[in-house]
């Protein structure tokens, strides 16, 4: 295979705010693997698809340890966000 083969992505960055771009940088990341696997790959193109790999890598990572800290942050027990006694007037409005 040469090196003109191999899909070169060019989703570097996902973000936590673009699923698409996350999910789209993943199944370029297993097809690097998947490639890098076979070995029929010169060592040229090898490197260039490690490389992708570990850009893609890095960015899956950010974008799930953003996703884990926004969790983190809704998570939280808040003193401003305790619960408020129900009255006539909301239970009413509730029930609409």
């Amino acid at each position: 295979m040469s090196p003109e083969t191999i899909d070169k992505p060019t989703i570097d960055k996902p973000t936590i705010d673009d699923p698409k771009q996350f999910e789209d940088s993943l199944q370029a990341l297993e097809a690097i693997v998947d490639q890098l696997e076979r070995g029929d790959l010169g060592l040229e193109a090898s490197l260039a698809a490690f490389e992708q790999g570990i850009r893609l890598s890095r960015g899956c990572q950010r974008a799930l340890d953003q996703a884990e800290q926004r969790i983190r942050i809704l998570s939280e027990p808040s003193e401003a966000a305790e619960p408020e006694p129900l009255t006539d007037d909301t239970a009413d409005s509730a029930r609409d």
